[in-house]
């Protein structure tokens, strides 16, 4: 079965498991994005980004963090987004609170995904990350995203999917988050940016358990 039939039925299920049982849908208690730390070792984030509300509205995310960390003393920064749903669902109006992939939300940016793979990622809880070289012109980052839930790190959509039907079916819970890192790539050094991810995401990671409920 191809990875479109799968994720259909995937979303099948989950939009009958949520009209089946959306009454008593759980709300994990979390700390507020407002708290996260904006300073970690050598990383610095001088101040949180605002997103407009027609965009959060479009986002359907109920909390984030949109922030550029900088290291002054490497000379390298990183645009880190974790955005958390505390329920993902379509509502009759067409509004939905589903987090959106990004390799769906780059292309219509503007940017091209030359490069696409998996990685596997263990910065405290081992799981996969995607990573995408994108490019604008001459302008080259490196991406690497994934979406965490009850503990889990993985990558693929389908994935997604899949955990939000099982958790809504035995946990009563849709929560999740998509947490991304972009880096920019200096001179063609593609293994310096990605050097760079990793340093900022070992620090970062252990802390994102207070704000993505396990």
């Amino acid at each position: 079965m191809s990875k479109f039939w799968v994720a259909l039925v995937f979303v099948a299920l989950n939009f009958y498991t949520y009209y089946q049982f959306r009454s008593d849908e759980v709300i994990p208690a979390r700390e507020s994005f407002s708290t996260f730390p904006l300073e970690i070792d050598d990383w610095r984030c001088n101040a949180a980004e605002v997103i407009s509300d027609e965009v959060i509205d479009n986002l359907g995310v109920t909390d984030y963090l949109l922030c550029t960390f900088v290291n002054e003393s490497a000379g390298a920064w990183i645009n880190l987004y974790a955005g958390y749903h505390e329920s993902q669902h379509r509502t009759t109006g067409g509004r939905e609170s589903m987090i959106h992939p990004p390799e769906h939300c780059l292309p219509g940016s503007g940017w091209d995904i030359i490069d696409s793979r998996l990685v596997q990622v263990d910065f405290g809880v081992p799981g996969e990350a995607k990573r995408f070289t994108i490019a604008q012109g001459n302008e080259r980052n490196v991406v690497y995203f994934w979406y965490q839930s009850r503990g889990r790190v993985f990558a693929r959509n389908y994935e997604r999917l899949f955990y939000m039907f099982l958790d809504r079916t035995f946990e009563s819970r849709t929560d999740g988050a998509l947490i991304r890192f972009t880096v920019p790539v200096a001179h063609g050094d593609e293994e310096a940016a990605d050097a760079t991810f990793r340093d900022l995401a070992e620090k970062i990671a252990p802390e994102l358990g207070r704000f993505v409920p396990d």
